[in-house]
């Protein structure tokens, strides 16, 4: 479906609104798979169940973990850090967080397990995981290319006690190998080497504290400790998602406020949230928060003075390239821009009529959402990808502008 936005600049007559948004994607991941390792059956509130979160769940029920979910609230009966069957099939689809969890879960299990993904994931980067895995002792037959989806994976349950891994092109390859490594008999080390943001390995190590398990850490090299027992826990609002609302009140001069964003969030793009105190233009390197990159670029327009946003090569490789599909994007609006190898700069201008090209990516659909807020005749095409990570996206969306434009 396409989406007409509208333009709401001027026409906001109620200011200070609040907004729900679910469950955050990647807290729920993490705690859907850490309950799935823990002895005895953890409940879990306030989940969000996008399509990926949805995948990452049927892959957990098809490798033997049994499951009951109730509106955002899933029961999940965890297999102690050893799964029920030998042999299985699954498919991740174009979930990240299970396209890089669940291979290295299946790593330490004794079985042999094939693992197929969308056409997209298959052109996304996995390498590094998978040369960390095979350090590890895991062995892999690919079908199709050379390391990337799909493949089989045969795990071991006699791991190698001391494996490196390269975060450079994604932290979350670091979270699997920690989450899944108290499957191993022995302590397991694990050395990052690589640049990349520390606020998801973070978050990572808190859930695992928070359901038993202990992360050491020095100088770069983690080693894990304990065993995760079952637990009632509560999933905070996706900040990410919130952060479509907070970049409004950038545009707008509006108050609008999520229920249940804090500035203690143990979630990344917290720091986002902040930096739209009180940025108007100038350099900023984004690494740290980067699936906010896009949603800069879509209100960078309106700034005071230029934007450039660096440190966030990585993303030309997420669910497409986001530095070209922004440069394509902000072009068909007459906006002038620059690309560079890890970024894009961006003049303040007013963009034109145009279609979104969405190129099957999810936040490229919501973030120039908000250009038009203030913009004249922006239409997303194939709008229906926002279902990735937030189903109900464009309708809230038409809330927000309601509310807003509401006469006291």
């Amino acid at each position: 479906m396409n989406y007409q936005v509208k333009n709401i600049y001027g026409k906001t007559n109620n200011k200070n609104i609040t907004v729900r948004v679910d469950g955050s994607k990647s807290i729920t991941a993490r705690a859907m798979l850490i309950a799935a390792l823990a002895e005895g059956e953890s409940t879990l509130s306030g989940a969000q169940f996008s399509d990926d979160c949805a995948t990452f769940l049927k892959c957990l029920n098809a490798l033997g973990i049994k499951s009951e979910a109730n509106g955002t609230t899933v029961k999940i009966t965890g297999c102690g850090g050893k799964i029920p069957v030998s042999r299985a099939e699954i498919n991740v689809g174009s979930a990240g967080t299970a396209a890089r969890f669940l291979p290295a879960f299946l790593a330490f299990q004794s079985g042999k397990f094939k693992v197929d993904s969308s056409a997209q994931m298959k052109n996304r980067p996995v390498e590094p995981l998978i040369t960390a895995l095979t350090q590890l002792g895991a062995r892999f037959t690919f079908l199709e290319k050379e390391n990337s989806f799909p493949f089989i994976i045969e795990g071991t349950t006699s791991p190698s006690t001391q494996i490196t891994v390269d975060i450079s092109k994604s932290s979350q390859y670091l979270s699997a190998l920690l989450m899944s490594s108290v499957c191993a008999v022995k302590p397991v080390c694990v050395k990052a080497v690589g640049s990349h943001g520390r606020d998801y390995v973070d978050m990572t190590v808190n859930i695992m504290w928070s359901f038993g398990v202990n992360v050491e850490e020095n100088n770069g090299a983690f080693t894990v400790n304990g065993r995760y027992s079952a637990r009632q826990y509560d999933i905070e609002p996706d900040v990410s998602a919130a952060c479509y609302f907070y970049a409004i009140n950038k545009i707008l001069g509006t108050s609008v406020a999520v229920n249940g964003v804090f500035p203690h969030s143990m979630q990344g793009d917290i720091k986002f949230i902040k930096l739209l105190k009180t940025f108007n233009g100038g350099t900023v390197d984004m690494s740290a928060f980067s699936d906010q990159t896009l949603t800069l670029a879509a209100i960078a327009p309106y700034l005071a003075k230029p934007t450039h946003i660096t440190g966030v090569k990585h993303i030309r490789g997420q669910e497409c390239d986001r530095i070209k599909a922004i440069i394509s994007n902000l072009k068909a609006m007459r906006v002038r821009c620059e690309e560079f190898e890890d970024g894009v700069k961006i003049y303040p201008s007013q963009p034109q009529p145009a279609a979104i090209k969405t190129f099957g990516d999810h936040r490229v659909a919501m973030s120039f959402a908000l250009t038009g807020l203030r913009a004249d005749g922006i239409v997303i095409e194939d709008a229906e990808v926002c279902s990735k990570t937030f189903k109900d996206y464009f309708n809230v969306l038409d809330g927000v502008c309601a509310q807003l434009a509401l006469k006291d």
